[in-house]
């Protein structure tokens, strides 16, 4: 499996799934989840209230991973997983791995090939670029891949990028 940082919009991202940096209503925000909403366009968020409405009445808990359709999107699936939010005394580290192994394994039962992550976490939700650039790509690294042949990790802006770069190195 590939693993590559590139600086760019994740909406524009040609891949089979797209990973949305969600927050657990479902129901969009700001940042990458507001981005994705709004460029997807309506399907996406019938497809979150019909999730909302049947298996996830309570929402998505952080460190979970649940698919819907990519609406106008350059995808096919949007892959939406909540983060947590960064804590100075509470570690949270075990459950942002989480957001991002659950994320793949939900591509893998879709048969995704290629997919998309945003900076999990690390936007409104104050991770550390760095820390979280380091839990993305080792846990991206140990994941046994099936159907996905490349994780793309796309940066919106040159901090991230830079920390993702970084990480990535060997």
């Amino acid at each position: 499996m590939d693993i590559v940082a590139v600086q760019g919009d994740i909406t524009e991202q040609q891949v089979d799934a797209v990973v949305n940096a969600a927050n657990s209503s479902l129901m969009g925000g700001g940042g990458v989840d507001g981005a994705i909403h709004r460029r997807g366009g309506p399907a996406i968020l019938a497809a979150c209230r019909e999730l909302r409405a049947t298996t996830l009445p309570d929402g998505l808990p952080a460190g979970q991973a649940v698919a819907t359709t990519a609406g106008n999107l350059p995808a096919r699936w949007v892959i939406h997983t909540v983060g947590p939010v960064w804590s100075a005394t509470d570690d949270r580290s075990a459950v942002l791995a989480s957001a991002y192994r659950e994320s793949l394994r939900v591509a893998e039962e879709l048969g995704a090939t290629t997919v998309a992550f945003p900076a999990v976490s690390a936007g409104v939700y104050g991770w550390p670029m760095a820390d979280a650039a380091r839990i993305a790509v080792e846990t991206v690294r140990a994941h046994d891949a099936q159907s996905v042949r490349e994780v793309r990790l796309v940066l919106f802006g040159p901090e991230a990028y830079a920390a993702f770069t970084a990480a990535l190195a060997p």
